[in-house]
């Protein structure tokens, strides 16, 4: 029986309504990008109404992918808005299950040294996990130029390049890609107001907005970016050198998970 080496990533899901049942879904371009680009397993970690325990389940992984997602963290979670409120309304639907298990899964991921990519919400998330809060509607604040996708446009064209990025130097972005400046996609209609507690700024838009962070002092790869470099990571060698730095820390953690019998 052959036994595969390839590290095991898991992705975490969203949890929707199909008729009367609750399930729980990722996005087919985030396991893809786990599959392709970082060369890895990709294993589907459910919301549940009572979280699964979070350091059993990263005992078993070698990598967090935390997705994007057409929800958005309830306000409460950072001190905003109540759910009932016109600011949570128009900041569309939340996913409170989403919630509870990823608040969870990414202080405990850090805390284990597992290596952690956070996507668009994942970035949002990681930023509320450090206590840190969010501009529930960046387009009413009158500092940010416009971030959101146009729904009504081709998926190529949503998801097609929107803006710069300026690298900030020394920082884990920096050692991946380099300085200076790079283009990214803008698909999200919240963003970092205050940075929490033991984040670094890795990148920025030109208008401030913070596109990327990663934790200081952090035991392996953790970094979430704004953009979404899962989709068609393969046509972008941006996109690619990110996940090749994230499947490396992987792979890394999965020898030594699992060392290997001579």
């Amino acid at each position: 029986m052959k036994t595969d080496t390839r590290p095991l990533i898991g992705v975490t899901a969203d949890t929707a309504m199909d008729g009367l049942h609750r399930v729980h879904q990722a996005g087919e371009k985030y396991l893809t990008s786990v599959v392709h680009a970082a060369n890895a397993i990709p294993v589907i970690i459910p919301s549940l109404p009572v979280p699964m325990d979070s350091q059993d389940i990263l005992s078993q992984l070698d990598g967090l992918l935390v997705t994007g997602a057409y929800s958005n963290i309830e306000p409460r979670r950072y001190g905003g808005a109540p759910a009932n409120s016109a600011v949570s309304q128009e900041s569309t639907h939340h996913d409170s299950q989403r919630d509870n298990t990823t608040l969870q899964l990414i202080p405990d991921a850090i805390a284990l040294g597992i290596p952690l990519l956070g996507i668009c919400r994942g970035l949002q998330e990681m930023n509320v996990a450090f206590g840190g809060t969010l501009h529930a509607t960046l387009h009413t604040t009158g500092q940010y130029q416009e971030h959101r996708e146009d729904k009504k446009a081709p998926l190529a064209v949503q998801y097609g390049p929107a803006h710069p990025i300026i690298i900030e130097p020394e920082g884990i972005l920096a050692a991946i890609a380099g300085t200076g400046e790079q283009m990214v996609n803008s698909v999200h209609m919240q963003g970092i107001d205050r940075l929490g507690a033991g984040l670094k700024v890795e990148a920025c838009a030109p208008d401030g907005l913070i596109e990327a962070i990663s934790v200081e002092n952090s035991k392996n790869f953790a970094l979430a970016v704004q953009w979404h470099p899962e989709y068609r990571a393969e046509d972008s060698l941006f996109s690619m050198k990110i996940y090749q730095a994230f499947a490396e820390a992987c792979r890394t953690r999965h020898d030594q998970r699992l060392p290997r019998h001579h």
